[in-house]
């Protein structure tokens, strides 16, 4: 799964990165301590444009009466996500891209102990998450919201966990938006071995009014 995650580059730099027009109401950069329910930075197309906007973390279904009237959908699995009613047509018409500078993960010790984990790209560029989007409206409350899709780690990730977010490479960015026809199922695969390097944080992040550089800073284990 992916429950939480940082965001260190500003909004223009990622507007350029990926060829999107920004919106004028983008989240707070750095953070690095991005939770469910937050407001993050996505990628999507509309009409052959691409768009940086935001959206909050938490896919809410047009059948949810309020923002909290089903279970959180903060990840969706790659292997069912075509057949999940929540997700369906999403999958197929909604999807986009969610940018991260790393996400965080956890173990157990053996007191049950929660242990955290940054796992950031071994070549420090950024990641995009492949995700879906939905627009939700009830009773005059209006929300554009997002799930990231996540499948089996690899060998290297499953270390520490066995689920890891589908992270795409720039060349199929344009296939997971939807802008060079079909095959967008065939990206949701785990990343390549090596890609992908982490090392153990202080437990201040399990907390999610935790804030700050430190948070990222290695423990000396």
């Amino acid at each position: 799964m992916c429950g939480r995650f940082a965001v260190t580059l500003p909004p223009d730099a990622m507007a350029q990165l990926f060829a999107a027009s920004p919106a004028n109401d983008l989240p707070d950069v750095p953070n690095y301590n991005v939770c469910p329910t937050n407001d993050v930075h996505v990628v999507w197309n509309n009409d052959g444009q691409r768009h940086l906007g935001a959206m909050r973390w938490g896919f809410l279904p047009h059948w949810y009466k309020t923002v909290t009237g089903g279970p959180r959908l903060i990840n969706a699995r790659a292997e069912t996500i075509a057949e999940k009613p929540a997700f369906r047509a999403a999958c197929r018409e909604r999807r986009c891209l969610i940018p991260a500078s790393a996400f965080y993960e956890w173990t157990r010790d053996e007191d049950g102990k929660r242990l955290p984990w940054y796992i950031h790209p071994t070549g420090g560029d950024l990641l995009a998450f492949a995700g879906v989007w939905q627009d939700w409206d009830r009773d005059g409350e209006a929300l554009r919201t997002c799930a990231i899709v996540t499948t089996a780690a690899n060998r290297t990730m499953s270390q520490i966990h066995h689920r890891m977010p589908v992270i795409l490479a720039a060349d199929d960015w344009p296939m997971w938006l939807g802008e060079e026809g079909k095959g967008a199922a065939a990206l949701m695969t785990a990343a390549p071995e090596q890609s992908l390097s982490f090392y153990r944080v202080g437990t201040a992040v399990n907390s999610n009014r935790a804030f700050g550089p430190a948070l990222t800073d290695p423990l000396d284990v």
